[in-house]
């Protein structure tokens, strides 16, 4: 299985017909060195910029990397890394854009992150007070009153949609039996999921138009609307994470004696609460960044609202939009651009922190297993 090969002036060594062929642990590094350098030479004839040095770099060891590996172990392993170094190229390409995204927030948002923007709102603050602002400071006004809008309506929509969307979903995969009931709840929920959210603002402002006059316009008519975007995604979320549950352990609660509405709440449900949480979580997320159905639904206000039943009430994304399509000043718009980021950045910090407790929630209720 082995050979010995001598050379003037050294000791014999020995070499494993195992090692033959493999392609040295420095090759990849040195490719990728190489490629950023090739990359960055030919971006630079024809107008360096970050974004063509990126692309020919990529392209650069997309091509030689698997071409100098299958040379040294052979064409499968070349094909095999030519597979691998284009799945690390997607997940990069993925990754990139969030980043960017989150980045830019960061940078634009946390400098108008004041005491002001987070405990005041848009109350009688003029243009002329804009006009004075020579640094983020001194910036008047701020979204106090659009993030309680948000959570309000938020909360409103959460509780309307989670227990239809749950029940819906415990029908479908427990007692629809593949009926013909089953297959059109599970038709119009595929429908509705691809509803245009302003059809769902337009939607709810005509029902609470028709029963309450055409001027309605509340945070609860908003939470309506929202209510109808997030039902069909509990509703498949929880439906394929109903699904994944084991019938062993449907039937085994059976088998004790278990009437079949207590094995799904002690059984089922919290073995798939896990991936329920995360599906609400992928729903309010869905959500709470919409902004046209919010602007017929809701309206718009410069003024703190807490009661979701009675009156105009604002919300972070609306309130972005009208600090961006109409400055409070409009000859000096950066503190409403600065409002607009830090709004932005409040909007994305709830949706952290939604995702945060919804993780805490499906470790609280998940099934407890003995720890080794």
């Amino acid at each position: 299985m082995s050979t010995t090969t001598t050379k003037p002036g050294t000791s014999p060594v020995r070499e494993s017909r195992l090692t033959r062929g493999q392609r040295p642990k420095w090759l990849i590094p040195v490719i990728g060195v190489g490629a950023i350098v090739v990359g960055a030479a030919i971006s630079a004839l024809i107008g360096f910029n970050i974004a063509t040095w990126a692309i020919f770099a990529a392209l650069v060891f997309l091509i030689v990397g698997p071409l100098l590996i299958g040379a040294i172990e052979g064409s499968r392993a070349g094909s095999d890394s030519l597979m691998t170094f284009l799945v690390y190229t997607a997940f990069i390409l993925a990754v990139i854009p969030l980043i960017s995204v989150i980045w830019t927030v960061l940078a634009n948002g946390i400098p108008g992150l004041t005491s002001n923007l987070l405990l005041t709102s848009m109350n009688g603050v003029t243009g002329a007070q804009d006009n004075f602002a020579e640094g983020p400071g001194d910036v008047v006004g701020g979204a106090y009153h659009a993030i309680v809008g948000t959570v309000s309506i938020t909360f409103w929509a959460t509780l309307m949609s989670v227990p239809i969307g749950l029940l819906t979903a415990i029908y479908l995969v427990e007692y629809s039996n593949n009926g013909w009931l089953g297959k059109a709840i599970t038709f119009f929920v595929d429908v509705m999921t691809g509803i245009p959210s302003i059809v769902a603002g337009l939607f709810a402002a005509a029902l609470f138009g028709m029963i309450f006059g055409p001027s309605t316009r509340t945070g609860f008519v908003a939470a309506v609307a929202l209510t109808v975007l997030m039902i069909p995604t509990v509703v498949k979320n929880t439906e394929e994470m109903l699904r994944i549950v084991p019938n062993e352990l449907r039937e085994a609660s059976y088998a004790l004696g278990v009437r079949k509405w207590r094995t799904i709440l002690k059984v089922v449900i919290p073995t798939a609460i896990s991936g329920i949480a995360s599906g609400v979580t992928l729903a309010i997320a869905r959500v709470i960044g919409e902004t046209a159905p919010l602007l017929v639904t809701a309206g718009f206000a410069t003024a703190i609202n807490w009661n979701s039943f009675s009156g105009w009430m604002t919300t972070l994304p609306t309130y972005i939009y009208y600090q961006i399509m109409t400055p409070t000043s409009p000859t000096n718009p950066d503190p409403s651009l600065q409002r607009a980021w830090a709004a932005a950045l409040i909007l994305i910090a709830i949706v952290m922190l939604l995702n945060l407790l919804a993780r805490l929630i499906a470790k609280a209720f998940a099934p407890k297993t003995s720890g080794r």
